[in-house]
């Protein structure tokens, strides 16, 4: 008869196969923030030029941040903007996003957080509109489970102080947060994480959408969820499910020069 094991030592030993065998390329802050905008786009998260992407510089008090007027399938290194903590630009041509102001006060607040990212995508924005926050209620979506914030209340176009210390506190300790009548938000440690949940937050609201039609949501085991949330949110699952997205968002949106600027490659054998 096989020997049953415990999981947690299943656990630990995927940990570190997945640090031994797996290696993100070695992409800039730039690159990385590029490439989660094509992602996004990818993904259905465009909205016009709605939404912001931004991410800690190496100086203290910086940030990087999209050209407003871009959309996010446009997102690449050399447009990127460097901001200060009010919003002046310190290199690059053009403005940014006035709405990216909100963002400044999350990271005052919360210095744990590196990268930010805020979209309109369809299912998020249709369960905003009937008041409903995000039910976590499958494994795939497990990320967000305990760690998905809710706004109830609109506070209109977050371009002013006001908006961004609603956010910042509604958003508390989780790392996403559904806004009424609004989108989503990500606000995590790396972009890569950021990217990831602002991916599955989408994922997340169309199958409650398509389960709220067909019945009652089932609740899932607490502690099963918990393991779960842990699992997905591994760095080096999150660096690997980054790297799928992007192998995918740059065959649709080509431009690899842009990308192996750093010696990194769009294409799989970059991790061999």
């Amino acid at each position: 008869m096989a020997t049953i094991r415990d999981k947690g030592e299943y656990h630990r030993q995927t940990s570190e196969r997945m640090e031994r065998h797996f290696t993100l390329p070695p992409w800039s802050v730039r690159q990385k923030l590029a490439l989660a905008g094509r992602i996004l786009a990818s993904e259905g998260h465009d909205s016009g030029i709605a939404g912001q992407l931004s991410a800690r510089a190496d100086r203290r008090g910086t940030y990087y941040m999209l050209r407003f007027g871009l959309g996010l399938e446009e997102a690449a290194p050399g447009n990127l903007l460097l901001v200060d903590d009010d919003l002046n630009v310190l290199e690059g041509e053009g403005m940014p996003n006035p709405s990216n102001r909100f963002h400044l006060w999350i990271y005052r607040t919360k210095p744990q957080v590196r990268a930010i990212m805020h979209t309109h995508p369809p299912n998020v924005s249709a369960l905003s509109m009937i008041g409903v926050p995000l039910a976590v209620s499958h494994m795939d979506t497990s990320l967000f489970y305990d760690d998905c914030a809710w706004l109830p209340d609109w506070p209109g176009t977050p371009i002013g102080d006001e908006e961004g210390r609603l956010i910042s506190t509604a958003l508390g300790d989780k790392r996403a947060i559904l806004l009424a009548h609004h989108g989503q938000l990500a606000a995590c440690r790396t972009i890569e994480e950021a990217t990831i949940c602002s991916v599955f937050i989408e994922r997340a609201a169309r199958l409650q959408l398509l389960a709220m039609s067909a019945g009652e949501i089932k609740p899932i085991e607490p502690e099963l969820a918990r393991e779960a949330h842990d699992y997905r949110l591994k760095e080096q699952a999150i660096g690997a499910t980054f790297y799928y997205y992007a192998r995918r968002a740059l065959r649709q949106y080509p431009d690899e020069a842009a990308f192996a600027a750093q010696g990194a490659s769009p294409h799989p054998a970059a991790a061999e």
